[in-house]
């Protein structure tokens, strides 16, 4: 487990989501996670849909089912299952920006709330799926991300988590250079390795049922934002000040994305889905 030198909080995180939420919008998009390139002729808008639609598929949906969005975001994969399954869905973020848009989604199928996972009130059995994509390595306590994810799902229920993962073979430099720096920028209070992530699964009441490492087809992703940011630092006054502003507490994440691309490229951090099945 890769931990930085300077502990993350829940509201840590909250801020960095809300203080950096014009960048993510106009570099990421509506959807705050990677893209997935299955041909690699895809669009990033395409890309990004396609990562949605592998959750999905995996998620195994059936009609009236109950999911939970775990870090939904502004909820864009959670409108895209909802548009295409009869199912409903809960989704749960720390920051005020992503609720505000999210909660604004016309879907009466979605809904939004705003309340820390690892402390939410959400009854025993109130699910049949939940899913975490890329919200799971801000956790402060992962064993506990999994604990509450077995506690909220039914007997029989599935967990899917997409996930940064410290890469097995990341050699001394490439932790102290690139992961744990990545870690302390993108307010990650630990980043697990599949090892990790499976013990903890395993400890809570799970039994993975798949693993793909998808490195090589959401790296792609970083470049992309990359490329955009620079054309935003040269075209766009209120993304230049948000990054160049000393009041940005959260800017040195904006200004390392090359890090990123470094670090799936080298295979020191590897880009993990699971799929777990409550016990």
């Amino acid at each position: 487990m890769i931990v930085p030198d300077l502990p993350s909080t829940a509201a840590g995180v909250a801020t960095h989501y809300d203080e950096l939420d014009l960048a993510y919008r106009r570099i990421w998009g509506e959807h705050v996670h990677h893209g997935y390139w299955r041909t690699g002729r895809e669009s990033p808008a395409e890309a990004a849909d396609a990562l949605a639609e592998t959750v999905e598929a995996r998620l195994a949906l059936e009609p009236g089912q109950s999911l939970c969005d775990i870090g939904c975001g502004y909820g864009a994969t959670a409108a895209h299952i909802v548009a295409r399954h009869d199912v409903r869905v809960t989704g749960v973020t720390l920051s005020a920006a992503q609720h505000r848009i999210a909660s604004a989604r016309p879907s009466p199928r979605f809904t939004c709330l705003r309340q820390d996972w690892l402390h939410n009130d959400f009854a025993d059995a109130s699910f049949d799926r939940a899913y975490a994509i890329e919200s799971s390595e801000h956790m402060v306590d992962k064993a506990r991300f999994f604990s509450e994810a077995a506690r909220v799902l039914r007997p029989g229920g599935r967990l899917v988590v997409c996930a940064w993962l410290e890469g097995e073979t990341a050699r001394p430099w490439e932790k102290r250079h690139l992961l744990e720096p990545i870690c302390r920028e993108g307010q990650l209070p630990g980043m697990g390795s599949r090892a990790d992530y499976q013990a903890l699964a395993v400890q809570a009441g799970f039994a993975l049922s798949d693993y793909e490492d998808a490195s090589a087809r959401v790296r792609r992703t970083w470049t992309i934002c990359l490329r955009r940011l620079a054309g935003g630092l040269l075209t766009d006054p209120a993304l230049r000040r948000l990054a160049f502003s000393r009041a940005t507490t959260n800017r040195s994440f904006m200004l390392s994305l090359p890090r990123l691309i470094v670090a799936l490229r080298t295979g020191a951090m590897r880009y993990g889905i699971f799929v777990w099945d409550k016990r």
